[in-house]
């Protein structure tokens, strides 16, 4: 009897998960280590040029609920010998949009074929078509709260891609839901850093001023800047202008002004409040009783990923973050965003009746949207993702001819903005203050 066959004998339902950055690989080996009893669960990091460092992936690892000997770490060919070789009921993709693409296009190959489930890491609003693109081949696409669930099936819909989705809590906010919260709160004003929001040198530089004076301003209390890993560890977004440089470049910090990169959980253990832009730190501790503010600064946009605040009473300026004036949610906010009854959670159903679906043959796989270019886009987009990782000869050939051509046409592109220069879009994530203000109350 086959092992696929096999499987579907049994209630056990066997599930890989695959990741490499510091948030898909905290988030993937969480969602299966809270799976239901019927899952039997284990998790690959991939080896990639931004795959996690040991130091990340003990702390990313850390409260998942997968044990040690149920994570590996594997190139992509490996863990595609792997899957052929004992082919699972289900394989989650817990990777970076290009990755997920890739993966994606190689668990299809597998026979029998798994089925493909994929998801994000934290807050996904507004939903965007790249996140549905780059996961198009996946069966199952999970989402954490009833917002998000709204937002991506409505554009699913408008945008006709075939897209099926599931409800599932963030982990560490489910978790965090269910943990003693009488201890009395902390002292620490946590500052949640995030690689690219804000974006800008000015505005992060004015971050870490930030940073200064609050602990300034309080100097029996700490202020801890929370970063998501030490300096030189990869992580899911490139930071080329990290907080800790400029709060040196602007005199160095004060011996209350400390730097973190433990597990958030442990930070928030001693948080008087959380301040962030946008991190989804903010609903670990909401669902902690942390209080939040979501600093909007720098104006409330789709680029600074906080428009998910609007309604939610967190919104702060500089002040209430050096006064510590910390904010509690909405409740019918939180109802709505990332904090909904765990009884609504249901990817784990849906990974089973897919699965069942899947062992009776009537789950058609879904194809990969075809792209100009075909294998040799295929092999040029490998090698970008996988770096020096990916050894193939189709890989070396894309990238002997890829690089030259891209070049032409990033020359060619850059010649035509500046015969004809684009006409200033309208942005809302950099205005004068009066402006921030009226542009945050109406897209309330």
């Amino acid at each position: 009897m086959s092992t696929w066959a096999a499987s579907a004998t049994k209630a056990e339902i066997r599930v890989v998960g695959v990741g490499d950055t510091d948030s898909y690989v905290k988030w993937g080996a969480a969602l299966l280590g809270g799976a239901p009893a019927q899952f039997s669960s284990s998790f690959v990091v991939l080896e990639t040029p931004l795959a996690v460092s040991a130091g990340q992936q003990r702390a990313a690892l850390a409260g998942s609920g997968l044990p040690a000997h149920a994570v590996s770490r594997l190139t992509l060919d490996a863990f595609h010998q792997q899957l052929t070789g004992d082919p699972p009921d289900a394989v989650l993709v817990a990777a970076r949009g290009p990755l997920a693409r890739v993966i994606a296009r190689l668990v299809a190959t597998i026979e029998p074929r798994p089925v493909i489930v994929t998801g994000l890491p934290g807050i996904s609003i507004p939903a965007t078509r790249k996140a549905l693109l780059f996961r198009a081949q996946c069966d199952l696409f999970v989402l954490h709260s009833h917002r998000e669930i709204a937002s991506f099936t409505h554009l699913a819909s408008s945008q006709n891609f075939d897209s099926r989705f599931a409800l599932a809590s963030l982990p560490f906010a489910a978790r965090a839901r269910v943990a003693d919260t009488s201890h009395p709160r902390g002292t620490d004003l946590v500052f949640a850093a995030q690689a690219i929001v804000p974006l800008e040198r000015h505005d992060r530089l004015e971050v870490a001023a930030l940073l200064i004076r609050a602990a300034k301003a309080n100097p029996s209390r700490q202020v801890v800047l929370k970063l998501r890993g030490a300096k030189g560890e990869h992580q899911t977004h490139s930071e080329s202008l990290p907080l800790a440089d400029l709060i040196d470049e602007l005199g160095g910090a004060p011996e209350n002004l400390v730097i973190s990169t433990g597990p958030m959980r442990r930070a928030l253990s001693t948080a008087e409040g959380l301040v962030t832009v946008s991190s989804t730190a903010a609903i670990e501790a909401i669902a902690l009783g942390v209080p939040v503010i979501a600093l909007d600064s720098f104006g409330v946009s789709p680029e600074l990923i906080n428009e998910v605040f609007d309604g939610s009473g967190l919104y702060g300026s500089d002040d209430d973050v050096v006064h510590r004036r910390f904010r509690q949610p909405n409740r019918l906010w939180t109802r709505e965003n990332y904090l909904h009854d765990a009884r609504d959670d249901n990817w784990a159903a849906r990974v089973v009746e897919l699965v069942a679906l899947r062992h009776q043959g009537v789950l058609a796989p879904k194809p990969p949207l075809r792209r100009r270019g075909g294998v040799i886009r295929d092999a040029w987009e490998r090698k970008l993702v996988l770096g020096s990782f990916d050894r193939s000869a189709a890989g070396f050939f894309a990238l002997v001819i890829g690089v030259p051509l891209r070049a032409i046409v990033r020359t060619g592109q850059r010649v035509q903005r500046t015969i004809a220069p684009p006409v200033a879009a309208e942005s809302h994530s950099r205005e004068t203050p009066d402006a921030k203000k009226h542009s945050r109350m109406g897209s309330r």
